[in-house]
C-alpha cells in the first residue's frame, strides 16, 4: 500500500520538479549578465586600465586582448602562407569603430595594412565567435552581417573574453 502511494505521488512530484526546475534554470544566472554583473565587470575593467572612462577602458581592454591572442605565424605550422595577423581598434566618428588589420608575411618583407569601418547603430551588439576543431584560429563575427570580422589564435576563453569586451564596447558606443 505504502509503495503504491509513493509511486502515485512520485510521478506528479517528478513532473512538477521538471516543470519548475526548468523555468528556474532558464531565469538563472547563466541566461545572461544581470545588471550587477555588468556593473561589476565594467568596474573591474576600469580599475585594470586606471581610468574612469568606461569607453576608453573597454577599448584598451579589447586592444590588449587582440595583442595577447594575435594569430602569429608561429601558430600556423604546416600552413601556407604563414603570416602574422594583428588587429587594433580605434574610435571613429560617433557610432563607429575602426578596425585596423596588419598582415605581415613571415618570409620576405610583404606587409598589408587595411582599416575597416564598423557602424554600430542599429546592430545587435552581441559578438558571436567560432573556434572550429582542427583550425588554428577562432573567428569573431561582424555584428552587422555575420561575416568574419577578425581571427585570433584558437583559444576559447580568449575568444569569449574578447567577444564579451567587444560587445560591451559596442553597447557603450550605441549610447552615443
Amino acid at each position: 500500500m505504502q509503495l503504491s502511494l509513493t509511486r502515485k505521488l512520485s510521478v506528479p512530484a517528478l513532473f512538477l520538479l521538471v516543470l519548475y526546475g526548468t523555468s528556474v534554470q532558464a531565469n538563472g544566472p547563466d541566461s545572461g549578465l544581470s545588471s550587477a554583473e555588468q556593473s561589476s565587470y565594467l568596474e573591474r575593467v576600469k580599475q585594470l586600465y586606471l581610468t574612469r572612462d568606461e569607453r576608453q577602458a573597454l577599448l584598451a581592454h579589447c586592444n590588449s586582448l587582440l595583442e595577447t591572442y594575435a594569430l602569429r605565424a608561429a601558430y600556423q605550422v604546416g600552413q601556407s602562407p604563414r603570416e602574422d595577423l594583428r588587429y587594433e581598434l580605434r574610435l571613429g566618428e560617433p557610432g563607429e569603430l575602426l578596425l585596423r588589420e596588419d598582415v605581415r608575411a613571415i618570409q620576405g618583407v610583404e606587409r598589408s595594412v587595411s582599416t575597416r569601418r564598423i557602424g554600430v547603430f542599429g546592430v545587435d551588439p552581441f559578438i558571436r565567435y567560432d573556434c572550429p576543431a582542427g583550425a588554428v584560429q577562432c573567428v569573431l563575427r561582424n555584428p552587422v552581417d555575420d561575416s568574419p570580422l577578425l581571427s585570433i589564435v584558437r583559444d576559447h576563453q580568449g575568444a569569449a573574453e574578447l567577444a564579451k569586451a567587444l560587445s560591451f564596447l559596442i553597447r557603450n558606443l550605441q549610447k552615443g
